[in-house]
């Protein structure tokens, strides 16, 4: 698919985000394991989303979906059957490593493969805490997908992560469900809490000190009705629309407002983001508000360490901001870019040097010259999600029309993204 995308003279409007993908997962999975019928609001219609949804019921759940609310009838802790083929998680890095979790402790073995982008990430980081606990899981290479995952009776463990990862402490949270005592994984750097106030909402015990968070095994897990908040992580591309167009005024309504996820409005704002939140709330455990963003210009800024670890996933869209900024953005520490969908350190340069734009890379990160100007071009988001949005954004800014190639990546995790940036733009 091949999306033509307009210089846009200003952004202009409200809109509600699709629901909250990282939230999304943890409650297919988590009612899956509940006694009784769970209704969830506002799921996550991405293809990430629905590939854990298309894992559970091939794992026995039955599952009903009516375009508003999501109802998931649970089958309890030691409720899961043997699939009768291979599980597919598609394209979702998250799907693959919290469900493995869960898997390893079944009474069965289980396949579970993604497609050719997440066949090469590496899943070392949850084959060694999962066999520590006790399962044996084979790999490609011993790392990468298809796994074949051997369950067998977990035991709870201490656990260190090497380097933070929400989806790999969710997955040994997960895998702690089936334990007898408490599992416990201790952060090196405090990520993003959603599977602990997921399994709070369902009623597992978990316990958070100073980075150090514990589950007690064999929890009942009681059926809940809940509404997934609106994803932050999607706001960044209209954040960053808005920046970059002169004129705009965009409002973002019911956006997740997780403690634990505040670092992309920080870093905007610390730019110089004229970022306004209002009419704060709480919505199953999960604070929720509205954001309301001007047009201004961004100063830029340096990108490192543990900040770098928090906007990983913004990194594509944050280099578009920064080629426009006063001053630049220069980052650092991340490597992990190599190792997402694409290499997104290759992909945003290569798109980039498209549009005309300067970018020096590195290693571990890249830095990107400020006061620069986008030129229209031919793009591609090499079948990745987050590089199709990003450049759909700077196309907004460019001398004319661009083309996204592979636009339909998007679908991944925001299959409403062309529609609801051609509503702004109108």
């Amino acid at each position: 698919m091949v999306e033509t995308i307009q210089p846009a003279r200003a952004l202009q409007g409200s809109i509600r985000l699709p629901g909250d993908k990282s939230i999304s997962h943890r409650y297919g999975m988590l009612a899956s394991l509940a006694e009784g019928d769970s209704k969830i609001y506002n799921y996550s219609q991405g293809a990430d989303c629905q590939s854990t949804l298309a894992c559970m019921r091939g794992l026995g759940v039955k599952i009903e979906t009516n375009g508003v609310e999501t109802i998931i009838h649970g089958v309890g802790l030691d409720g899961l059957k043997a699939p009768e083929g291979m599980l597919d998680a598609g394209n979702s890095g998250s799907t693959i490593r919290m469900l493995s979790g869960i898997l390893a402790a079944q009474a069965f073995t289980t396949r579970i493969t993604g497609d050719e982008s997440l066949s090469r990430r590496p899943m070392g980081r949850i084959i060694t805490p999962l066999a520590e606990m006790g399962a044996r899981i084979e790999a490609r290479d011993g790392k990468y997908p298809p796994l074949t995952i051997h369950g067998s009776p977990l035991h709870a463990i201490d656990y260190h992560l090497p380097v933070a990862s929400a989806q790999v402490k969710s997955c040994v949270l997960f895998a702690g469900l089936f334990c007898d005592g408490v599992t416990t994984v201790h952060e090196p750097v405090i990520t993003r809490d959603h599977s602990e106030i997921a399994l709070r909402q369902f009623g597992a015990e978990v316990e958070s000190v100073k980075g150090a968070i514990s589950i007690h095994g064999r929890p009942a897990l009681r059926a809940r009705e809940l509404a997934v908040p609106g994803d932050l992580s999607s706001s960044a591309f209209f954040l960053v629309a808005a920046l970059l167009v002169p004129g705009s005024r965009i409002a973002i309504q019911g956006v997740g407002l997780n403690p634990t996820r505040s670092a992309l409005m920080d870093f905007l704002a610390a730019g110089g983001a004229p970022l306004r939140v209002l009419n704060i709330g709480e919505s199953c455990g999960e604070l929720v508000g509205d954001i309301l963003i001007e047009h201004a210009p961004w100063r830029g800024g340096i990108l490192e360490k543990s900040a770098t670890a928090a906007l990983i996933d913004e990194i594509p869209v944050l280099a578009v901001l920064g080629a426009s900024s006063r001053d630049g953005l220069i980052v650092r520490d991340a490597a992990e870019l190599r190792i997402k969908e694409t290499d997104r350190i290759a992909t945003v340069a290569e798109n980039l040097r498209r549009m005309g734009v300067s970018i020096t890379v590195r290693d571990d990160g890249f830095e990107v010259p400020g006061n620069q100007k986008f030129h229209a071009a031919d793009l591609d988001s090499f079948t990745d999600h987050r590089i199709a949005m990003a450049f759909s954004v700077a196309a907004l800014a460019a001398g004319g029309p661009s083309r996204i190639h592979n636009a339909d990546a998007a679908s991944v995790s925001f299959p409403e993204f062309y529609n609801m940036l051609r509503s702004l733009s109108e």
